[in-house]
């Protein structure tokens, strides 16, 4: 925050002198403007965003825009609008936002007419991450994680070991993700100094936030020297040479190949883009998807009896001392580990769905209701603010496992007002700005459980508050937990 406030102050003299106050307009919504110019609300957002949005909902209803750090963000909270918001792509573009700031954040230049033809091709990758391209996706990615747990943490005969359920999560999802992507030195080989990579991509993503909010790197300490490690990593020459490397990741190597003008660090930045993109948010999920079954140890069981049911369905007979690969089928049929991870998403994600307005325009909400939105104002969705509401969800701040089933089958049907939702639950965006890797990401999480079920008895260490989120990261994605929690962990007796 400290740099933040350095870079916002550094700016007022100029802002004092170009920025005129705004003023609401006969059918826009109400304009919340703070008092510090440019600033306006981003540092109560910045606290605690859902509380502060809560608050201006209670005062000013469903729709209402906020001055923050220079924009003007129209924030609609009524869920059953969204469908309508979702489908104005003419008015609203979030490519104008991403476009921005994702090549200052990574540092690849951007995708624009210097390079004819790479933003459609790059979009048509993501195609590699779903359907019948995410089979040796899921295999890979099963392999890996059964690779990192053998050779970690699955000893024969050992007892009790104590670890910090975030640190345990991100080191192996982290390898295990990287391996499935760009490939390691060798079949069945895992890269040295994988630990340093984690270290400096932690470093790089706690800055994240700031990055996105377009802080100036050079503010940022280190931060740059961590991007420029973690770029040489992934430098063309050195992926050349891995195996096992992913369909996606060889072929938009093969694309940045196409353009001379594309430096061999600016392909790095790329292939960095698609690594934070791939554990930046993954990772949290998973930890917050694993203490909620480890604090609930009622729910592990059930899980834990899916999984040995599914495989018994296919003629496994589970053993500790043999490796085990859940086909993407299998994967398909754990519906109550599916709800339970949907579950800790919807307490757990804090993403805000953004679109920027391309001119003046009046917003339909529904068919009684519009407000009219200036062009560069940017429209957002807060769904975190749908996933509390306990219309829809009794007793929201409570996890319950089965809460995205009813009888036997996956439940969609909510709903608000007495109306049934479209859009219930969104951690991975919405329309055709969704994640493109969410199969996948939803998929890595349910294996990495899979096998901590399978393997290990586990349990949360006594004398120690419950977790809880850090609002630090609010609208970015999945909400870091605001300190690690201790557990333990033994191979169990099948």
């Amino acid at each position: 925050m400290s740099a933040l406030l350095l870079f916002l102050l550094g700016l007022l003299p100029l802002v004092l002198f170009v920025i005129r106050g705004r003023k609401r307009r006969h059918g826009e919504p109400p304009l919340i403007k703070g008092w510090i110019p440019y600033v306006g609300k981003a540092l109560e957002f910045s606290r605690d965003a859902h509380r502060f949005l809560e608050g201006l909902q209670e005062t000013h209803g469903d729709v209402f825009t906020v001055h923050i750090a220079g924009k003007y963000m129209t924030f609609i909270l009524d869920p059953l609008v969204y469908p309508n918001v979702i489908k104005q792509s003419r008015q609203l573009d979030f490519h104008e936002f991403s476009n921005k700031v994702s090549p200052v954040t990574f540092g690849y230049p951007p995708v624009d007419h210097r390079f004819p033809g790479l933003k459609e091709d790059i979009s048509r990758t993501f195609k590699l991450l779903q359907g019948d391209s995410l089979t040796p996706l899921t295999e890979s990615m099963m392999g890996n994680l059964m690779m990192v747990l053998r050779q970690d943490h699955l000893e024969e005969g050992g007892g009790w070991r104590s670890c910090s359920m975030f640190q345990f999560c991100y080191a192996i999802m982290f390898e295990a993700t990287f391996l499935t992507m760009y490939g390691g030195p060798a079949p069945g080989q895992r890269h040295s100094g994988m630990d340093q990579l984690r270290e400096n991509f932690i470093k790089f993503d706690n800055m994240f936030p700031l990055l996105i909010a377009q802080i100036p790197i050079w503010l940022l300490g280190r931060t740059s020297a961590n991007r420029e490690m973690l770029l040489n990593y992934l430098l063309p020459k050195k992926l050349s040479h891995w195996t096992n490397t992913s369909q996606f990741i060889k072929r938009r190597s093969e694309l940045f190949d196409r353009y001379d003008s594309l430096r061999d660090i600016d392909k790095a930045a790329h292939h960095f883009a698609v690594l934070w993109a791939s554990a930046g948010n993954t990772t949290p999920a998973t930890f917050w998807a694993m203490y909620y079954l480890v604090s609930h140890p009622e729910a592990l069981q059930v899980v834990r009896q899916e999984l040995h049911d599914v495989l018994k369905l296919s003629g496994v007979e589970f053993s500790g001392s043999e490796d085990v690969a859940l086909s993407r089928e299998q994967l398909d049929r754990l519906l109550c580990l599916e709800s339970s991870i949907n579950e800790s998403l919807r307490l757990c994600s804090s993403s805000m769905n953004i679109r920027v307005a391309q001119e003046d325009f009046s917003l339909r909400l529904d068919a009684e209701r519009s407000v009219d939105v200036r062009k560069g104002d940017v429209v957002t969705l807060y769904p975190k603010r749908m996933h509390l509401d306990p219309d829809i969800y009794p007793d929201p701040e409570t996890f319950r496992f089965d809460r995205y089933m009813q009888d036997g089958a996956e439940k969609t049907d909510f709903y608000k007002d007495g109306q049934k939702l479209k859009y219930y639950l969104m951690p991975f965006g919405s329309g055709s700005t969704m994640c493109p890797g969410r199969y996948f990401a939803l998929n890595e999480i349910k294996q990495f459980l899979s096998l901590l079920l399978l393997y290990f008895d586990l349990e949360l260490e006594e004398g120690q508050a419950r977790a809880t989120l850090d609002p630090g990261r609010a609208g970015l994605g999945i909400l870091l937990p605001a300190a690690d929690v201790r557990f333990r962990y033994r191979m169990r007796r099948v």
